[in-house]
């Protein structure tokens, strides 16, 4: 935690976000480019790159895991919700990427 509480909520959203776009959309060029269905590929990953996306967010595991340890162990609450809101935050991009995936592609995954 080296920057201020607001500007990493703010960058951990929009991280996620990046991510999750970014990989969604390059995965489905590659998609076309081997003749495979675009659209089909890009919901696809974007399901399955959400957890990354919030991972690559929050800036790894072992960030997270020392915050919570540092808050449990000796007594600095502050830093267990700064944590659980950077967690949050990271949450909300990578929904509204899947969110903003699903209007481009309208794919509709049955089971």
């Amino acid at each position: 935690m080296d920057q201020a509480f607001l500007p990493a909520f703010i960058n951990s959203f929009f991280i996620s976000l990046g991510v999750l776009l970014g990989g969604s959309l390059i995965g489905g060029l590659a998609a076309f480019i081997t003749g495979q269905p675009p659209l089909t590929h890009v919901f696809r990953l974007s399901e399955g790159l959400r957890i990354w996306a919030i991972v690559a967010a929050i800036g790894g595991t072992f960030d997270a895991v020392y915050s919570f340890e540092r808050g449990i162990f000796h007594g600095e609450t502050k830093d267990i919700f700064k944590q659980i809101m950077l967690i949050i935050s990271a949450l909300g991009g990578a929904q509204a990427g899947a969110l903003i995936i699903h209007w481009l592609t309208q794919e509709q995954m049955h089971p």
